[in-house]
């Protein structure tokens, strides 16, 4: 069989060149991060706004519709749209600021990334464009009158879309060779009426020359040639060409900010930033250089489209010399990557027989591409200031991260949510990278890499969480996708890559000290944490510091113990190469046991593990001043992450491994005390292999059968954050006087912690689901099918623990599957969604999910963890 045309592209090279060094890196809202936050008190969402943003010349990225840069992003081209009623230009999304939305910031547009080979040979989007004015007031005035307790006012409730006056803006890219790429734009007008549409393509330089920086002193241009060529020039990766085909005209100004506007101050150059939106508004030549040069520039294609008609126009961009007919063999090309993205998808879902799932995992596995951003942050820089400031900057009273100034960020990550979260977050990259291994697992690889990098970990060993506040803490997951990218890599490749595991392991190492002497604040194998990722589960925010006040938190050390087995798995496939790494598996071997033995202990006195007999469960534990211990006795995920700390070893590896084998054995039955705390080593189970985890069988039968009651945690759709229990039967707490609870609550939080843009009292999400499907699996590798399980709890239905954990992914899976009254849950029951010809097949990957009904909530583009769907449908397939 020829080698697909896309896996030879990824194959050149492992990096992020070659075929890869173009692609979808812009953010989506630079506007509003903490990147561009140059004020004294760190009001972030106040210092940019989306007001400000077509006027202000951004520090550290840029943002645009629909657009491409290079790997540095130099150089940037993206879409800019007007539909004649509107009062600006539309250059970038749209959405509600942290202090505007009712549950935090908060995207209210219309997008879908449709498709994106790995090299991004091709992409494609839709962005859907109304027709009327769009109802930028509306949105932000009915947010101002709702309150926490009301569900967000969304774009398609204002009814802009009701009578399908908008238009469907299909964009595409496609690739010729490394850096020659064809640009396809087709507008439909999907209403009856002809309507007219200004269509930008736009391309700018980043700006980097007003800092006052020696090797940036040298200004890129932009140069109008004729009305069908821009040339680019830039210092640093050369000269490009934009070839352009009909259009009515060419506009310059410079990516520059207008002071004028933003500070009241007269302007460094005639033609700002946002002249050419004000020249297409007005009307008036004033705001464009008539000389055609610049720093920023579009070209301007006004056309009325008919009713139910269409417009296409085509753009080349190239490095080549000179093309004298660029357009000759655009359509040949652009068919001839189709096909072979067609051949590449085709491949891998080769085993998938539904068409339906097809198409939901090729929308997750796009958004995934389509989410990768560059990331740049340098925190010495941003805090200090710049040599030169184009505008006034006093340092800050509060200095956000500045422990972390070696921070140095300037790479391609998988984002979160190129709208809502444009920013690095590491436990959500860890998940990412388990679906991007199913398409490039060299990418996956260099993302698990990066950031254990020594200009991302702080030099004590702690990993940054978010750029909102580095110093927060993550679960430490990173062992565990480490683990599971390279299963998914060898598998592919039939050949596991122990040199990315040894690289990753050694930093891993440095990081595991630090939870270890930062986390366990009495040395006693109980560890803290904080958030831990889970925002708003806790009673009260975790993450502050109460006088007299001890947490300790069965998630945390459920945490902890997961991370000892992965890097006790991820030793002992090393040592099959290099033996000397048996001595680090017997290190976490035991520091497992020590975890298991603390998490498990009896009680006495006060003197207590997380382990609730009487109700069977893990809750966490507060030690008050009075010296009274008290069990947080909240059905959350908390308790269930313990069941994480699983694995399975084999007889075949062990007996590759004498020393560990050896030192194993003498453990187990020298300290018979620690080994009774895990399930029974010298029973194997299935096929002669070996458990280690947290909850002997027992333990771990009553754990899963709250997790699999449809009455607690086991949704139609998944597995709650939060046990339903606490519906009816609110936890309630009394700190220092004041009565504080948690009830469960299925959809937006209705808490102002983490600026209330996340809920984790009752919602779905699928980054703990996934965890623990994969865990259940692997008690299954253990018992095998004669360990049966009740599912769900109460029903009388008994099956193996596989059987139960496919049905809890095929729950998940219809979240987006069209259900029996022909709707998508996860669209939120909205008819023009789940009905309409021209929405019913488009697929929106939220951030979290109704603990109810399914309806997808938060970012509605988080295809990173979310995008975990496209593995529960391979692992159903496979």
């Amino acid at each position: 069989m020829t080698e697909l045309a896309e896996k030879i592209r990824l194959n050149l090279r492992k990096d992020n060149k070659g075929w890869k060094r173009w692609g979808p890196y812009l953010s989506e809202r630079q506007w509003g991060t903490v990147r561009e936050d140059y004020s004294v008190y760190g009001s972030t969402w106040d210092y940019v706004s989306h007001d400000m943003a077509r006027s202000w010349a951004y520090r550290w990225g840029e943002d645009g519709i629909g657009g491409i840069s290079d790997n540095k992003q130099f150089l940037c081209i993206a879409f800019s749209f007007w539909n004649h009623q509107d009062k600006i230009v539309k250059e970038r999304l749209y959405g509600l600021a942290g202090s505007e939305g009712i549950h935090g910031e908060d995207v209210k547009e219309l997008y879908y990334y449709l498709d994106s080979t790995p090299t991004h040979s091709y992409m494609k989007m839709l962005y859907k464009y109304p027709q009327n004015e769009f109802p930028y007031k509306r949105i932000i005035d009915e947010n101002q009158r709702r309150n926490r307790k009301d569900p967000e006012f969304e774009l398609i409730e204002t009814g802009i879309f009701d009578n399908n006056e908008y238009f469907d803006i299909f964009i595409e890219y496609a690739k010729a060779d490394e850096t020659d790429v064809l640009i396809k734009l087709t507008a439909y007008n999907r209403g009856k009426k002809a309507a007219p549409l200004t269509i930008l393509p736009t391309i700018w330089f980043r700006n980097t020359w007003s800092w006052g920086y020696e090797s940036f002193k040298q200004k890129p241009m932009l140069t109008g040639i004729a009305n069908s060529q821009i040339e680019a020039n830039h210092h640093i990766i050369g000269k490009y060409k934009l070839y352009i085909e009909e259009a009515d005209e060419l506009l310059f100004c410079e990516n520059e900010t207008n002071m004028e506007r933003v500070f009241g101050k007269p302007n460094n150059s005639m033609f700002v930033k946002d002249g050419i939106s004000n020249y297409v508004v007005t009307g008036k030549d004033k705001y464009v250089n008539p000389n055609r040069i610049g720093s920023k520039a579009a070209a301007k294609y006004t056309r009325k489209i008919e009713g139910e008609g269409s417009v296409t126009i085509r753009l080349r961009f190239s490095q080549n010399k000179h093309i004298s007919k660029p357009f000759d063999d655009f359509d040949e090309t652009f068919a001839q990557r189709i096909q072979e993205a067609e051949e590449f998808y085709g491949d891998l879902q080769k085993n998938i027989k539904e068409e339906e799932l097809k198409k939901i995992q090729r929308q997750a596995f796009a958004g995934m591409m389509w989410n990768k951003q560059f990331y740049y942050y340098n925190i010495n820089e941003w805090t200090n200031g710049d040599p030169k400031m184009p505008f006034e900057f006093k340092g800050r009273a509060y200095q956000r991260n500045h422990t972390w100034k070696h921070a140095y960020m300037a790479n391609i990550l998988s984002m979160p949510d190129k709208w809502e979260y444009p920013w690095f977050a590491a436990w959500d990259l860890a998940f990412h990278t388990l679906t991007l291994a199913r398409i490039d697992p060299d990418f996956a690889k260099r993302q698990l890499a990066v950031i254990l990098r020594e200009y991302y970990m702080h030099p004590n060993g702690q990993l940054p969480a978010y750029e909102w506040n580095f110093s927060d803490v993550n679960p430490p997951v990173h062992a565990w996708a480490t683990w599971k990218v390279y299963e998914i890599d060898k598998k592919a490749n039939g050949k596991g890559d122990i040199l990315f595991l040894e690289k990753i392991f050694h930093k891993l190492l440095i990081n595991f000290t630090w939870w270890v002497n930062q986390k366990d604040e009495e040395g006693n194998n109980i560890f803290g944490g904080g958030f831990l990722g889970l925002d708003n589960i806790g009673v009260f925010d975790r993450n502050t510091q109460i006088p007299g006040v001890k947490l300790e938190q069965a998630d945390a050390t459920g945490w902890m113990a997961m991370y000892t087995l992965n890097m006790l798995r991820i030793a002992c496939e090393i040592s099959l190469e290099r033996p000397v790494y048996q001595d680090m598996a017997s290190k976490f071997f035991e520091h497992f046991l020590h975890i298991a033995g603390a998490i498990n202990k009896p009680i006495k006195g006060n003197d207590l593990g997380l382990w609730d007999e009487s109700d069977q469960f893990y809750y966490d534990k507060l030690h008050a001043p009075n010296g009274e211990t008290i069990f947080m006795k909240i059905r959350s995920y908390v308790g269930l992450i313990p069941l994480c700390a699983v694995e399975v070893l084999n007889e075949e590896t062990l007996a590759k491994l004498p020393d560990f084998k050896r030192r194993l054995e003498w453990v187990l039955n020298n300290r018979p005390d620690l080994a009774s705390l895990i399930s029974r080593w010298h029973e194997p189970g299935k096929g002669e292999t070996h458990l280690l985890s947290l909850l002997r069988g027992h333990r771990m039968k009553m754990v899963v059968k709250r997790m699999f009651d449809e009455a607690e945690f086991l949704s139609t759709y998944g597995i709650r954050s939060l046990s339903k229990f606490h519906n009816e039967n609110p936890y309630k707490f009394n700190l220092h006087g004041e009565i504080l609870s948690v009830q469960y609550t299925p959809a937006e939080s209705d808490l102002s912690i983490m600026g209330g843009n996340s809920n984790w009292r009752g919602p779905i999400w699928f980054p703990i689901n996934f965890l623990l499907i994969d865990s259940l699996l692997k008690f299954y590798e253990y018992y095998g099918d004669d360990f049966e399980i009740e599912y769900p709890t109460n029903t009388g239905n008994l099956m193996s623990i596989k059987e139960a954990t496919n049905l809890v992914a095929q729950r998940l899976i219809n979240i987006f599957v069209m259900n029996q009254a022909q709707q998508r849950p996860a669209m939120g029951s909205i008819e023009k969604f789940d009905k309409d010809p021209y929405f019913k097949d488009l697929y929106l990957f939220y951030e979290y999910f109704n603990g109810d009904n399914g309806a997808g909530l938060g970012a509605s583009h988080q295809c990173g963890w979310t995008g975990l769907v496209a593995d529960l449908i391979a692992h159903i397939y496979e």
